[in-house]
């Protein structure tokens, strides 16, 4: 058995100690933590490539603003905010793994430390409302004003950024659905 897999039982095993009473997350949960993580990646590729100037069908006075900035500050851009999303995605993993119980032991000052239910609850519902609601609004209308704007992509690359950000509409109903298990799991309600 290779060293990783042991480092993964024993820190699977630190964390039930620690938590003994947590039961683990649901099949479905686990399933809807990956899959919101990856409802990120497509818009982060579209993106990473249009911040290194890939023709992605901007025109006009757009694509112009955006020429003058990538590559460049446009492009640190682009990558920055894909490398945050996925690792704000990222996070969901912690409500249905072993490190969202306890803080692993490499992080400075925390490490150890079993997480206050709360502390992941209310941002993962904070989130998850917001990112709903902002689907929601480009689902019904936002996305296509948008792309009835004379300088916005058309045809195949309307297509293809349609395709590559419609994913993200999934994320926050998961990040909500995996957040209130957690809650479920997690929190003691008193009465």
């Amino acid at each position: 058995m290779s060293k990783l897999v042991i480092n993964a039982r024993s820190t699977a095993h630190r964390a039930a100690a620690a938590a003994p009473d947590v039961p683990p997350a649901p099949r479905w949960a686990r399933f809807a933590a990956k899959v919101a993580v990856l409802s990120t990646v497509p818009s982060g590729l579209w993106r990473i490539a249009f911040g290194f100037g890939a023709p992605v069908g901007f025109s006009g006075a757009t694509a112009a603003a955006f020429d003058a900035h990538q590559p460049g500050w446009g492009t640190v851009y682009c990558v920055v905010l894909s490398l945050l999303a996925e690792a704000l995605a990222f996070l969901t993993l912690g409500l249905v793994r072993p490190w969202g119980l306890v803080v692993p032991r490499w992080v400075p000052l925390l490490g150890g430390r079993r997480v206050r239910p709360l502390a992941a609850v209310v941002p993962a519902l904070l989130g998850s409302a917001i990112l709903t609601d902002l689907g929601a609004t480009a689902l019904f209308g936002g996305w296509a004003r948008n792309l009835a704007e004379a300088d916005s992509p058309h045809g195949v690359a309307a297509v293809v950024m349609t395709l590559a950000y419609l994913p993200l509409v999934a994320w926050g109903p998961l990040l909500g659905a995996v957040a209130i298990d957690y809650a479920r799991r997690t929190v003691r309600w008193h009465r």
